[in-house]
């Protein structure tokens, strides 16, 4: 079974009783049972790191418009209103601080990119690669002070029970009043109500995101409406490149399979 979007819950995973194995066309694998599958003898495999540059720069990119102000700008503009300072106050970019959750393969080329910007960059993840934070000069830091200190936090952390609403009230408190939240990871990971009304209250600058809790939102949803916050439809990862690398290795994942060969990227053990 290959599948990209479509959850594959334990009563599903019940009625396969000829499958072999079950190959995610994508990075996370919250929406597979992977003990129901492990108890069924289904192998689960996904593609980890196809789209690594696509979604870092598509961070860094959701980075760049709130730093610039583009959204109101570019409003302003089609309104005919031709003003250079019409997002309001904007500051250089150099030797602010960005701060990355999640240090992974995607977080540490975020970092990579936020370097090459001139940003300090700090960083936090309970399992720390130490020689990938030697070789891209980034600090490691805990949770509290990566939220205190950075002027953009950047969200690159997989959704477990544990990381689910990882920005709550308590962590967007510790948040600058001039600070910007960006998540290009899983829309859980964030508290969408706390969100909004930290960033309607002024306690935080201003939110990127490219992942929601629920996608599509209700057309009502009020993160549509808050110009403060620039919403991008789950686009991150998407290049014409990583389209047809994730399709081709996904693919090439249940090959192996019915071959009765080990998964090359397994998310479980047989």
């Amino acid at each position: 079974l290959m599948v990209t979007l479509e959850r594959v819950t334990a009563p599903i995973i019940e009625r396969m009783t000829h499958c072999r194995v079950i190959s995610r066309a994508g990075t996370g694998l919250d929406t597979i049972d992977i003990p129901a599958a492990t108890a069924r003898g289904i192998w689960v495999a996904y593609v980890p790191d196809y789209s690594i540059d696509e979604v870092s720069t598509h961070a860094i990119a959701l980075l760049l418009a709130q730093a610039r102000g583009l959204s109101p700008l570019i409003d302003a503009t089609r309104r005919g209103h031709w003003d250079p300072m019409a997002s309001g106050a904007v500051h250089r970019l150099r030797e602010q601080t960005l701060g990355v959750v999640g240090f992974g393969r995607i977080g540490q080329a975020t970092a990579s990119k936020g370097r090459g910007l001139g940003l300090r960059v700090l960083v936090y993840d309970p399992v720390l690669n130490e020689e990938a934070t030697a070789r891209i000069g980034v600090s490691a830091v805990d949770l509290q002070t990566l939220a205190r200190e950075s002027d953009y936090i950047s969200l690159h952390t997989p959704l477990m029970d544990s990381t689910h609403h990882l920005v709550n009230d308590h962590f967007l408190a510790l948040m600058k009043p001039t600070a910007y939240l960006i998540n290009a990871a899983r829309g859980p990971l964030v508290d969408e109500a706390a969100l909004l009304t930290a960033v309607q209250r002024g306690q935080i600058a201003g939110a990127a995101l490219d992942v929601l809790a629920v996608e599509p939102p209700a057309a009502d949803s009020p993160l549509l409406s808050e110009p403060r916050i620039l919403i991008t439809p789950h686009s991150a990862w998407y290049s014409e490149e990583a389209k047809i690398e994730m399709r081709r290795r996904a693919a090439e994942e249940v090959v192996r399979v019915l071959r009765g060969e080990r998964p090359r990227a397994p998310a479980n053990e047989i």
